[in-house]
């Protein structure tokens, strides 16, 4: 195949993946719901690389996958079915370029995982924020692709918040350098914007300038036992009434949902998990937590609670959290929804669900969790015991809670874009004006619709 002989001599000796049996890790999505052969797995080192990439593609008609750590969870970054792919893989552009301190900032290519680029922020003194179960894995290029969220979008805001620069290639093979670190640059359209959040279907991202913030030097880390939502939000406004954006941690679980991550130290209803931190080492952000469950206790809003008195402990609170999508997965998997609402509307949304599913789909267990500081939760729906996954009545159920979330004001996407698996809710609830603009948004950046085809647009 020419295509593939082209290629090879681009990218030397293990440069790209043909066999099917080399492929296929990169062919299926990490829930294992979707697997659609690609033509190969390709591992460019450069930007340039890239470039010569995407016009080879062209020239032979086959489209491209950028793909950054396959941890999503809408198959947003493997083939659909029916057309030629080539699946782009940037394990191999994986290094951060520099920390400029002075500017606060990082330039880290395409591949570099979440969590090294933590590290080495972490080890200038400094923080970089995004941060999710996956991103030791999870790479920047599809962070910034997906606008990813995290525990601590509730503070320091989602992965556009971050992002000062990108470079981008075109679908013609034109590299744009709109690398800066410039917090003020009224000088036109703000083109990086265009590529957040798009999903690889305008142009691929090769690497960023990436903000990064003061490195908190104190923080207390508790979880509290709640009976209801509506609990769970008045001792979150509670909170930070009096930490204000010191709170930078605040997540929501039920019951069901927690022990999916493992057992929690005592038993209740549901429970929040806060997190205060201070720039300096005698703010005493512990004492903020106990005065203000103090007063949760006394009032009954808070049932139990328990505050890290180490990182160790630390750790196993926040692991509680983290472990649930996988241990879910490891549970047979759920029926996942990933919507947001207006924070008023947040325990509303929760009891109205519990309502839906206890009426219309009996028997099936409930899994919610999430970000309730920023009014995204993960509302997932198991089958009943004894049943398969795939015997569920899957696009009622979805419709059934997107519609509720979109009802409220919400959104049928909070945090895991749309991929492959949430066209029909776009079709559904994205107006037919949001559309037409997306769809002459990506005529004219691809024309040929050679960037990852199939995903976001319905």
């Amino acid at each position: 195949m020419p295509l593939l002989t082209a290629l090879s001599a681009l990218l030397g000796q293990g440069g790209v993946l043909t066999t099917p049996g080399d492929r296929a890790p990169f062919e299926r999505d990490w829930r294992g719901l979707a697997q659609n052969p690609a033509v190969a797995v390709a591992f460019p080192k450069t930007a340039e690389q890239v470039s010569e990439i995407v016009k080879l593609c062209a020239a032979h008609n086959a489209a491209i996958v950028p793909q950054g750590g396959n941890t999503g969870l809408v198959a947003g970054g493997v083939p659909i079915a029916g057309r030629a792919q080539l699946i782009l893989s940037f394990n191999r552009m994986n290094q951060v370029r520099g920390l400029d301190l002075a500017a606060n900032c990082a330039i880290a290519e395409a591949g570099v995982p979440l969590a090294r680029l933590r590290q080495a922020a972490a080890e200038a003194g400094r923080l970089f924020p995004v941060s999710f179960a996956a991103d030791g894995t999870a790479q920047i290029g599809g962070a910034i692709s997906t606008n990813a969220g995290g525990v601590q979008v509730l503070s320091y805001g989602n992965m556009r918040a971050q992002v000062l620069g990108l470079e981008v290639v075109l679908a013609d093979g034109t590299i744009w350098h709109g690398l800066n670190a410039l917090p003020k640059d009224n000088s036109g359209y703000d083109l990086k914007q265009l590529f957040i959040g798009a999903e690889g279907t305008l142009g691929i991202i090769t690497a960023a300038c990436l903000r990064l913030h003061p490195a908190p030097r104190a923080v207390a880390t508790a979880l509290v036992g709640v009976g209801t939502a509506a609990d769970a939000m008045a001792l979150f406004q509670a909170v930070r009434a009096s930490a204000g954006p010191a709170l930078t941690l605040c997540e929501f679980m039920t019951d069901e949902a927690i022990h999916l991550g493992g057992t929690p130290p005592f038993k209740a209803p549901s429970y929040l998990l806060l997190e205060v931190s201070a720039l300096e080492e005698d703010a005493a952000p512990q004492l903020l937590i106990e005065r203000a469950l103090e007063e949760a206790m006394a009032e009954g809003t808070a049932l139990d609670a328990v505050i890290a008195q180490s990182s160790q402990q630390r750790k196993m609170l926040m692991g509680l959290r983290e472990a649930i999508p996988e241990g879910e997965l490891h549970a047979g998997g759920a029926v996942k929804h990933d919507i947001s609402v207006p924070l008023s509307r947040m325990a509303e949304m929760v009891a109205a669900t519990q309502t839906l599913i206890a009426r219309d789909f009996a028997g099936c267990r409930l899994n919610i969790f999430g970000h309730l500081g920023d009014g995204n939760l993960h509302i997932n729906i198991r089958p009943p015991g004894g049943m398969a996954l795939a015997d569920l009545n899957k696009p009622a159920i979805t419709s059934a809670v997107e519609c509720l979330a979109v009802q409220l004001g919400g959104s049928f996407s909070a945090e895991h874009g749309v991929g492959q698996f949430r066209l029909n809710s776009m079709a559904a609830h994205k107006s037919p004006e949001a559309l037409s603009m997306m769809r002459r948004l990506k005529t004219a950046f691809d024309p040929a619709g050679l960037f990852n085809p199939g995903k976001t647009i319905p």
